[in-house]
């Protein structure tokens, strides 16, 4: 194939001298980052594509799922195909054979020419299938884990592939709001657009800055992890606190990173930085301030108040930040004793037992959560509604800018394979709700009520995830929801749960693949089949490696039956497990109504609808103050939804970044920034991934001892505070 060199060759300043200014993007960040050339000719459907595409989600696919059970979990990313793939795809572009092949009038080549990064976009796609473990997975666990009873593979499977295709086909109807729409950015997707160029593009001297700097950080990042990875694991979560007063329950609780409030906490390690809310080189910031000011008053004004100020809901009986479940004496919940044969509660065992109780932070968390749900719909429909309802009149009526332009030379999908795609997903999954009622437990109803909810929250939440690059999540709601509909059944819990939650997951990621597709100039009929068929690929992949794991490995995920220093503890299940409890088994009507301790909670709902009316009557009423528009207040009320499991100590360094880089480093040193940040990014999460996957294999088996491995010596952080409640390892009072 010919390319026009003299047009390759072209600066983008120059080109953009041609773009009539109100066809440029109006966010600067897309301005700085995004090039506004393409071309058409450079094929997408090649050999080199599906090969490593295929591979490369499959692989991702296996090495998440297998690392999802150990107790240090590691997730490998897209951008660690998107660095291997580029290497591997130059090698075959000089050893492939050059020969074209005729079948009729179709003719293709395993090798059409140097290998294009439209190629590299469509194999990182693919492999983005794969980078995480499907949801409900964790479903199939904790019934054969933990509850100890049995699923079919079929129906474990079904459940899986539905859940992860479902929110597709009302994704793709809505394109045209979150897609076309210039204003609709995605911050997330800088990094990879960044990486890209980097690793394609030369400078205008002909040299490739940006990727040699990518290579430098990502040596760097790969040698040191080792550091706090393997070495020297203290200096991921060191607390000065813990150090200076190794005996004080109270010091620690203030100064654990990790169980207290991470005051005078700090680490070392990258992966503690971007674990749970991501890098925050990519995060904006009015959404780094909102998260700021939520996190701030949650963590150092709500819960100092209520711990150590009033004592809510017995807060000093139970840690200060945790999410177990206790008795009312502070131990550990027996949730076995109070599961009948049915799979169902036993009334009579939970009323011997006592009522479950949680730690004030988690009932807080609970609230928050409740407010930003509504919140969520309350912000869009006042800020993003008379936009929103414009689009849906008129679609085709605005002005495109140059992405969008460009992006009308390729055909668009047809709309009946986004209609096929929901009917016959929908039509799969009451297949399992009826066929297999006994081992899901979710009646065909529920899964048309979940489907439901799901689509009327795609649209606003997929806003919120264009605009801020955070998403809130819709777990807890439809938890509670079915919880109240359906009280102690809890896989049917978490299967509407999982339909309702994960399917809207499933359409925002989608959309925020399309939106990457759209930067890079990806014919958007590639886009779904590559998602489409990543998509049914990697389920698989993660139904199979956890069946094989969960039927091998004795007494997997029983903390308590594994020999010492098992791998396979299974940290996440956990988590999913007790919320299956406390949502299902128990129900919310036992936690949060008039049954239970927390019904208070409730009142967050109208706090979560309350706080986008007032700021957008204060924009109503001073619209000269462009800040009062930037306050967001589901990112806001979400601001410590990752909590748990995340501490104040990944909030903590997470902020600190983020503000370095993304105010002082991007108004003091703009063109480094420009050049440089989301490469940053993107190194340092690859350098972490490359190291982490050579240690689990490596050096996985190796064990020594010594002070350096001893975590942040804050284990009295834990310790309840009221007198008469003894627990082992803390201080009697």
């Amino acid at each position: 194939m010919e390319l026009d060199m003299s047009e390759k060759n072209r600066t983008e300043k120059e080109f953009e001298e041609e773009i009539p200014e109100d066809e440029e993007s109006p966010i600067e960040e897309v301005r700085l980052t995004v090039s506004n050339e393409d071309d058409p000719s450079l094929p997408v459907w090649t050999f080199r594509m599906w090969f490593l595409g295929i591979l490369s989600c499959g692989i991702l696919a296996f090495l998440n799922t297998f690392f999802s059970y150990r107790t240090q979990p590691l997730s490998i990313s897209m951008i660690t195909v998107q660095i291997a793939a580029l290497p591997l795809g130059k090698i075959m572009a000089r050893v492939l054979p050059t020969r074209k092949f005729k079948i009729g009038s179709w003719e293709f080549s395993f090798n059409p020419g140097p290998f294009y990064m439209k190629e590299h976009v469509l194999i990182s796609i693919f492999a983005n299938c794969g980078s995480g473990t499907a949801y409900a997975v964790s479903i199939v666990t904790i019934i054969k884990a933990f509850y100890l009873r049995n699923i079919s593979f079929v129906a474990g499977w079904i459940l899986v592939v539905t859940t992860q295709v479902l929110g597709y086909g009302w994704a793709g109807i809505m394109r045209k709001y979150v897609v076309d729409p210039a204003e609709m950015w995605w911050p997330g997707n800088m990094v990879l657009v960044s990486l890209f160029r980097a690793l394609h593009e030369k400078d205008a001297d002909g040299k490739s800055s940006r990727g040699k700097f990518f290579l430098v950080v990502l040596a760097c990042s790969f040698t040191w992890y080792i550091v706090p990875g393997f070495l020297f694991p203290t200096l991921s979560n060191i607390s000065l606190l813990c150090l200076f007063y190794p005996k004080s329950v109270l010091a620690q609780q203030i100064g654990s990173g990790m169980k207290g409030l991470g005051i005078l906490s700090f680490t070392f390690d990258w992966s503690v930085v971007a674990s749970y809310l991501g890098s925050p080189l990519v995060c904006p910031l009015f959404a780094i301030i909102n998260v700021i000011v939520g996190y701030v008053a949650v963590v150092y004004i709500l819960i100092p108040i209520s711990y150590w100020g009033f004592n809510i809901y017995n807060a000093r009986t139970f840690p200060l930040l945790s999410s177990h479940l206790f008795n009312a004496q502070g131990q550990t919940y027996d949730i076995t004793a109070i599961v009948n044969d049915k799979f169902e509660l036993d009334e009579m065992a939970y009323a011997k037992e006592g009522r479950i109780n949680i730690s004030t932070f988690f009932a807080l968390t609970y609230g928050l959560n409740f407010a930003a749900v509504v919140a969520t719909l309350a912000q869009v429909a006042l800020f993003n509604g008379k936009e929103t309802y414009e689009r849906f009149r008129a679609i085709n009526s605005g002005k495109p800018d140059i992405h969008t332009r460009l992006m009308k030379k390729y055909a668009d999908i047809p709309s009946w394979w986004f209609h096929g795609m929901l009917v016959l997903s929908l039509a799969l999954s009451l297949v399992l709700c009826i066929v297999w009622e006994d081992q899901v437990q979710l009646p065909w109803w529920g899964l048309l009520f979940a489907a439901a909810i799901a689509l009327i929250f795609t649209l606003p939440i997929s806003i919120i995830t264009a605009t801020t690059n955070m998403t809130p999540g819709l777990n807890v709601i439809t938890e509670y929801i079915i919880g109240l509909i359906i009280p102690g059944r809890p896989i049917a819990n978490v299967c509407f749960k999982t339909f309702g939650y994960i399917s809207m997951s499933q359409a925002v990621s989608f959309l925020s693949d399309f939106k990457l597709g759209h930067y890079m100039k990806i014919p958007p009929r590639s886009m779904f089949i590559v998602q489409l068929l990543g998509t049914l690929i990697a389920g698989t992949i993660n139904m199979s490696v956890a069946w094989w794991l969960l039927t091998n490995i004795d007494h997997i995920c029983q903390d308590q039956l594994l020999p010492t220093n098992s791998p396979w503890t299974c940290p996440g299940n956990r988590v999913f497990f007790d919320a299956s409890v406390i949502w299902g088994l128990v129900g919310p009507k036992r936690m949060f109504g008039s049954l239970g301790n927390y019904s208070a909670q409730n009142w967050f709902f109208l706090g979560g609808a309350i706080g986008p009316l007032l700021v957008w009557l204060l924009h109503k009423a001073f619209p000269s103050q462009s800040w009062i528009k930037l306050i967001n207040i589901p990112v806001l009320l979400g601001a410590t939804a990752a909590m748990p499991p995340a501490t104040p100590l990944n909030f903590n360094s997470w902020i600190f970044f983020g503000i370095l880089f993304n105010f002082f480093i991007f108004r003091y040193r703009k063109k480094w920034w420009q050049k440089y940040n989301y490469v940053l990014s993107a190194a340092l999460d690859a350098g972490l991934a490359f190291m982490g996957v050579f240690i689990y294999f490596c050096l996985g088996d190796v064990k020594f001892s010594w002070w350096g491995t001893g975590g942040e010596y804050c284990d009295l952080a834990t310790c309840p505070t009221t007198k008469g409640i003894v627990v082992e390892g803390c201080p009697l009072r």
